[in-house]
């Protein structure tokens, strides 16, 4: 936990910008029998962070016995350190709900709840946990949506290559993916477990970015997170044209404009203007006269 966080601080200030959340663990990380400990270990541990980092906690399922353990120890008097709390196992937007109202109770009113959606009961209800309002995102629960198949996907379907083919993987990634785009939330892909591969890993975030419609992904390992930034990133020459083309959109007060022989209009500004976010959140370089539009 205190290697990611340190690891954190250095791409921040190499980069500029946060490029990375730190997500700390009381799911599978707690030994068993040894929940409240390893709780306050990780409330430990964020309360040590930098005041800037920014720092998640993914707390036990809301039907698990130490879940009211959990929140009672890392959110009441510490809601302000959380970014978000990462909710796994959620089912219904009923779960929502019921970790919503213990999070209030504690004092974590502000507090943006991220759902992992890990079962085909969990996609089938995806869009209405998604419209939920403290919901700002939904992540992939790879292992856990093969494994509650029962043998039914194999294996192979969690490795680099099965989870981008298997029918049924595939078909919950584009649920999750349209669920976030449809409500305005973020559509979080998957780990991959192979993260000695970084030749894999960057094509698997490819992937995810461009086929799939993911704009964040999950590592579990070092190794895995510059792989990432440079698959979700915008190429330098998206940049040089998103730029070009709003400051010509600029210039005509936003009416339409022909540029490189095609017509533009506020839909396409709408998509370059995102390229230029994206590529503002990942740390690249920006041309100046897009650079502006960021300093506050």
């Amino acid at each position: 936990m205190r290697k990611s966080l340190q690891l954190q601080a250095e791409l921040h200030q190499e980069f500029g910008v946060g490029v990375m959340d730190v997500t700390l663990d009381c799911e599978d990380g707690a030994p068993v029998g040894a929940e409240v400990e390893h709780a306050h270990l990780v409330a430990s541990v964020a309360a040590s962070a930098a005041s800037d980092a920014r720092v998640a906690v993914r707390v036990h399922p809301v039907d698990h016995p130490a879940f009211q353990d959990d929140v009672r120890i890392l959110v009441t008097g510490s809601a302000a350190r959380w970014c978000h709390i990462m909710l796994p196992k959620v089912e219904s937007v009923e779960d929502i709900h019921t970790a919503v109202q213990a999070m209030d109770a504690a004092g974590g009113s502000h507090v943006p709840v991220h759902a992992l959606i890990e079962s085909s009961l969990a996609v089938h209800h995806a869009f209405d946990i998604a419209a939920h309002p403290r919901v700002q995102s939904l992540s992939f629960g790879l292992m856990d949506f093969v494994s509650s198949h029962g043998g039914a996907i194999p294996a192979s379907a969690m490795g680099v290559a099965g989870q981008f083919s298997h029918p049924l993987v595939l078909r919950a990634k584009l649920a999750i993916a349209s669920a976030c785009h449809a409500h305005g939330k973020t559509p979080s892909h998957c780990v991959v477990t192979e993260f000695n591969d970084a030749q894999a890993m960057q094509a698997c975030a490819h992937r995810a970015a461009n086929e799939l419609g993911f704009t964040r992904m999950w590592s579990i390992h070092p190794n895995q997170v510059r792989p990432i930034l440079v698959a979700f990133a915008p190429q330098e020459a998206d940049i040089a044209q998103a730029t070009a083309i709003l400051q010509a959109a600029i210039a005509a007060d936003w009416a339409p404009i022909q540029f490189g022989g095609q017509l533009h209009d506020r839909a396409s500004y709408r998509f370059f203007w995102s390229v230029l976010e994206r590529a503002h959140a990942t740390g690249q370089t920006l041309p100046d006269e897009a650079w502006r539009y960021f300093q506050s």
